[in-house]
């Protein structure tokens, strides 16, 4: 076995340019395909990190501007949803809503304590339900609960950015009350922040608002968690149905799409995985036309080396060689250029991920208003790296096999005569 690798190394120093162009064609090869599938990744992250921030079977339901006349009435009304429209989510589409509820806002508040005060607030009235729906992360006490809702308590939840401009240890704010335009109100959580939004608005039960603001009958936007809808068609069907529901209560056209805005993350996320599947799709075909090329550069330098060994074989043949001998001298030269590259390629992919990841991987945007993470984590697994290195060394033995066959089926007569 060691004269075997003497003879392989002797023969790849007399062909160094071929060896090293053919050793850098499946290096680039794995290389690119990591790099590739790594930088896909990052993008892929960022976006599931950002879509990650809300329940994905919810639905949030917009009041909007008609765009059809109906019934006598011009297009260009406002419609504001009430809450006939929330009791109506509850009871005739129970079979498909749960956690129904509501968000319903009070602009240009300010809170204080002390002499701290942050102004232009808003005050948000929602559901216990709005926690999970948009995945409040509380650090420190609790949130709206249901008790809050039916005693309309005078009681707040504020993000991390508010409770640090009132107070220096903000988590003691935590039952303390504070001023909420001219009323008080006690502090009953701190939520951490989201920053792809501004955070400014504070959270109060639902009830608590509408009794001090008096909105009547007004009921903002309507939020609520789906179930049972798993399809495409089956979320388009209902959206057609809600709609037609929700605009005839308003005396708007039952397929008038402007008349309420419907915003369905499940749609968002089944959407969103079929353009993630065909990113991911596109780079590995990218990739594997890349490894291809380092396919075809073993190919072609073992067709050289076999033409150019012709006679050698004839000799080997002539005084005793067997075919399987010259086939597995061939095939074992392949494998072993393809796989000492290839590992050299998979290293450097590795190396080129880590690096992205270390200097832009958690790199976020700030405009001003929020904050937002372009690339997230632009890695690949360890079983991507080593699978792709092992298909390249499979296909560059496979690759061999074909002038290993022809070389080993030849004639010692013919292979002596040859030039």
């Amino acid at each position: 076995m060691i004269e075997l690798f003497k003879e392989i190394w002797s023969t790849a120093k007399r062909n160094k340019l071929r060896t090293s162009l053919t050793g850098f064609a499946v290096a680039w090869g794995i290389f690119m395909l990591i790099f590739l599938l790594g930088a896909g990744n990052g993008l892929i992250n960022a976006n599931l990190d950002q879509s990650g921030r809300f329940l994905a079977n919810s639905m949030k339901i917009f009041g909007g501007q008609t765009s059809k006349a109906h019934k006598g009435l011009k297009e260009g009304r406002p419609i504001s949803l009430n809450e006939r429209d929330v009791n109506m989510t509850d009871k005739t589409f129970d079979e498909n809503t749960e956690a129904v509820g509501s968000v319903l806002s009070q602009y240009g508040v300010n809170i204080s304590l002390g002499e701290n005060y942050i102004s232009a607030q808003n005050l948000n009235g929602v559901y216990p339900s709005e926690a999970d729906i948009n995945k409040r992360e509380v650090i420190s006490g609790r949130f709206i609960n249901d008790i809050d809702m039916k005693e309309r308590r005078k009681v707040i939840a504020l993000w991390q950015t508010q409770a640090k401009e009132l107070a220096h240890d903000y988590l003691s704010l935590v039952g303390r009350d504070v001023k909420v335009g001219d009323l008080v109100f006690k502090v009953i959580g701190i939520v951490k922040d989201d920053k792809q939004q501004q955070n400014n608005d504070a959270f109060i039960p639902y009830t608590t608002l509408k009794t001090i603001y008096a909105k009547g009958d007004e009921a903002g936007n309507i939020q609520f968690e789906i179930k049972g809808l798993v399809t495409e068609e089956q979320n388009k069907e209902f959206e057609r149905n809600y709609r037609a529901h929700l605009n005839i209560q308003h005396d708007a056209a039952p397929d008038d799409e402007s008349a309420v805005y419907i915003w369905n993350r499940y749609m968002d996320n089944i959407q969103m995985a079929q353009g993630i599947s065909i990113i991911r799709t596109a780079l590995w075909v990218i990739g594997l036309f890349t490894l291809l090329s380092g396919i075809v550069g073993v190919s072609n330098i073992m067709l050289i080396t076999v033409k150019e060994r012709t006679r050698e074989f004839g000799v080997r043949k002539a005084i005793g060689a067997k075919p399987w001998q010259i086939l597995k001298l061939i095939i074992i030269e392949s494998v072993i250029t393809t796989a000492i590259f290839g590992y050299i390629g998979m290293l450097c992919g590795i190396a080129a991920n880590e690096y992205m990841d270390a200097t832009i991987g958690h790199e976020v945007v700030d405009t001003g208003l929020f904050q937002a993470t372009m690339f997230l984590n632009p890695t690949v697994g360890l079983d991507v790296c080593i699978q792709a290195t092992l298909v390249i060394i499979i296909a560059g033995t496979i690759a061999g096999l074909i002038p290993a066959l022809k070389a080993s089926r030849v004639r010692p007569i013919e292979a002596l005569r040859a030039e």
